[in-house]
Formats: C-alpha cells, sequence, structure tokens
C-alpha cells in the first residue's frame, strides 16, 4: 500500500512539474522538458500524452533543424478553459472571465451600495458571477472553476470568510454556498493572497520562488509566497500587515475593526490623515470629501501640507516594509492596490529609508497588474486546485 502511495504521488508530482514547465517555458521539447526536470523521457511522454488528452497541452511547431529531423514542440493550450476570477474589494467587486493564459474574455467592475449590510454583498457577488458565466465564450470552452478573492481572513481548504470587516462577514462558509449556486468547483482565498498568486503567474514576479505583495487600498494586506507556495500561517492569517504597530504609542490599545497600521497608511487613513491637517491649518475640505488619490495630486502639484502627509505615509510603509524584509527576507516585494497608482511617489523614498537599515533590501516594485493582480491569481488558483499542482524547484 505504501509502495503504491508512494508511486501514485511521484506521478502527480511529475505531471504537475511538466505542466509548470510547459506553461512558463513552451514551446519546449519533450526531450527538453525531461533533461530541465531530471525525469526520464518515458516518463515524460507518457505524461505529455495525458496532458494533451486533458486539453492542457497542444503541439506546439518544431525545432530548427540541425541536419537530422526537427523535434516537436509543445506549448500550454490557455485557451482550453475558461475560469472566472471576482476580487471582493473593501469598496468595490471586478471580476472576469478568462482563460488560462490570462487573457481576459469579459470583465465587470461593480460598486457596492454604501448603506448594504452582509446580504446584500452576497447578493451582489451572486449576480456578479452569473453575469460572468453568461458572458460569451469561444465555442466549445469550459469554465473550469471559480475563484474568489475576500479581504480578510479566509479558511483555506473550506473557503469559509472568518471575518472580513469591509462586507461585515463573519464566519461565511462562501465556497459551499456558491458551490451549491452554480455546480461549478469553487476555491475562496485572501484577496491579498490571490494577488501575490497573479504577480507571481502574470506580473512582476513571473518564476520568483519567494515573493511579497502588499497591497494598500481601503486597507493593508500582505500576500506571501516562500518557495513557490502561498503561505498562510498557522491560523490562516498570515500577511495581515495592516495590524502591525508604527510605534510604541499603538500598545494597550483594541483593534477590532482596521489595524494600527492601516488606520495612518491605508487609502483611507492617508484620506484621514490629510483632512485633519486641512482642519487644523484652517483650510477647506472639499464638499465631496478628501481622497487618497486628492492628497497624492496636491503633493504632486507641491502643497506642502499634502507632502507632510505622503512623506509621513512613506515613513509608515517603511516601517512596516522592514519588518517583512528582515523576517521574510523574499526576493521581490510588489506594491499593489489603489494607492500603488502613486508609486512614483512612494518608492523611490521607501528605498532611501530601507538602505543600511535591514541586511537585505528586496526589490521593490510596483503592481503591473494594478486592479486585475487578484483576478489574474484567480486564474493561478484554480489552475493548480483543479490539477493538483506539487511544488517542485527547477533545476538550474
Amino acid at each position: 500500500m505504501r509502495r503504491a502511495a508512494t508511486a501514485s504521488l511521484m506521478r502527480s508530482i511529475n505531471r504537475s512539474a511538466t505542466l509548470g514547465f510547459v506553461r512558463r517555458n513552451g514551446p519546449v521539447s519533450r526531450s527538453e522538458i525531461a533533461r530541465r526536470l531530471d525525469m526520464s523521457l518515458p516518463t515524460v511522454m507518457r505524461i505529455v500524452d495525458d496532458l494533451i488528452e486533458e486539453g492542457f497541452v497542444r503541439p506546439g511547431g518544431y525545432s530548427e533543424s540541425t541536419g537530422g529531423r526537427p523535434g516537436a514542440l509543445l506549448e500550454f493550450n490557455g485557451d482550453a478553459y475558461a475560469v472566472v476570477g471576482v476580487d471582493l474589494g473593501g469598496t468595490k467587486m471586478f471580476g472576469v472571465t478568462a482563460d488560462l493564459s490570462g487573457e481576459i474574455q469579459h470583465e465587470i467592475n461593480w460598486s457596492h451600495g454604501v448603506d448594504d449590510g452582509p446580504e446584500e454583498h452576497l447578493a451582489c457577488l451572486i449576480e456578479l458571477i452569473q453575469g460572468l458565466l453568461e458572458a460569451p465564450r469561444p465555442p466549445g470552452q469550459e469554465v473550469r472553476g471559480i475563484g474568489v478573492g475576500a479581504p480578510g481572513v479566509t479558511l483555506v481548504p473550506e473557503g469559509v470568510v472568518a471575518w472580513a470587516p469591509s462586507l461585515e462577514w463573519r464566519d461565511l462558509p462562501l465556497k459551499d454556498i456558491l458551490s451549491d449556486r452554480f455546480g461549478l468547483p469553487v476555491f475562496v482565498e485572501n484577496d491579498v493572497s490571490l494577488a501575490a498568486l497573479g504577480e507571481w503567474g502574470f506580473g512582476a514576479a513571473q518564476g520568483v520562488q519567494d515573493l511579497v505583495c502588499i497591497a494598500v487600498g481601503t486597507g493593508i494586506g500582505a500576500g506571501i509566497i516562500l518557495g513557490g507556495a502561498l503561505y498562510r500561517g498557522y491560523n490562516q492569517a498570515a500577511g495581515e500587515i495592516g495590524y502591525l504597530l508604527p510605534g510604541l504609542e499603538f500598545l494597550g490599545r483594541r483593534y477590532d475593526q482596521f489595524g494600527a497600521l492601516e488606520s495612518l497608511a491605508s487609502g483611507l487613513g492617508i484620506a484621514g490623515r490629510g483632512r485633519r491637517v486641512l482642519e487644523k491649518e484652517g483650510r477647506p475640505v472639499p464638499p465631496e470629501g478628501l481622497s487618497a488619490q486628492d492628497v497624492f495630486e496636491a503633493a504632486r502639484a507641491g502643497e506642502p501640507w499634502a507632502q507632510r502627509v505622503v512623506s509621513e505615509t512613506v515613513d509608515y510603509l517603511s516601517i512596516a516594509i522592514a519588518s517583512v524584509s528582515a523576517l521574510l527576507a523574499p526576493e521581490v516585494i510588489v506594491l499593489g492596490g489603489g494607492v500603488s497608482r502613486s508609486a512614483d511617489l512612494l518608492i523611490e523614498p521607501i528605498r532611501e529609508r530601507l538602505e543600511g537599515v535591514v541586511p537585505f533590501v528586496p526589490r521593490l516594485v510596483a503592481s503591473p497588474l494594478g486592479r486585475r493582480a487578484a483576478v489574474m491569481g484567480a486564474i493561478m488558483l484554480v489552475l493548480n486546485a483543479t490539477t493538483e499542482r506539487f511544488v517542485v524547484r527547477q533545476l538550474p
């Protein structure tokens, strides 16, 4: 029994490694796969035949001839299946249908109702997914699954949203609700963890084994990938860096909604600090309110009050990034979320503040995927979950 289980596990590991290699490196030959993954050619050929039959891999032409017969190449068949991906942001819902290569076929962007409660948020999500499933797709293209990113602590693989303050969800069995409603495989993950998967699969951290994606929006969170796999922590709350303490004065308080760092450096925190500065200086606050983007635009225009707020924001984010860097030593830290649209005012000053503070300063970059990071991560989540992906380090 142990021998059979071991053989089955090895087949799954080899299959996972082969599919991942073709996705990242195709078009590629069977012999190249065998050499790079240290597998026998007959094993690779059996695996490839199965992947072709399932639609994940297809012929990709022939290699250039060097005097002999050209070798047949393989490539990832990204348009074989579709995925529905949804990012449940703090104030907006954004959903797409896309193929496995990340080609967006349809997208929907909705704002939450100001006075909506937990039931209304759930009904809105169901309506959004229904609209995505009804959108046109290539003939014969099946939906592989639904991936949802929730803004809060999410239990995996149960798919239970333990606590999402902005949606007022507590212990919501979202996976079961959506599976029963749509009859498809459903996978629920923390939204920033999905963003990290998106950057790893399609964005700024492709091929990187150790990375952290920090999303600064309504709140602040981090998605962590270590050794090529999501790291969730003992209680699946790893990455809740919005609760980091920026100073001694934040000890001894309760943070039942948003954390100490979020209260200062999130989009809402930046806007709140900006508003208080204007009120203190006797300046008018816009009647429609002040947003973080307004603060950044005022800083670009040379407004001293806004420049002070932005400089303080850089300080707070630098403290958080220094802590993450010292603890995890990732190769890359990707700055995402709504505030990342002002990365031109953040990244270089943060780098300057970190020099000499930590032993190793990671490569700090703005997300090239923007608001699509989490929904692109949903593609990777569904692909990995429905193909039993195993983490395999590639040989040099």
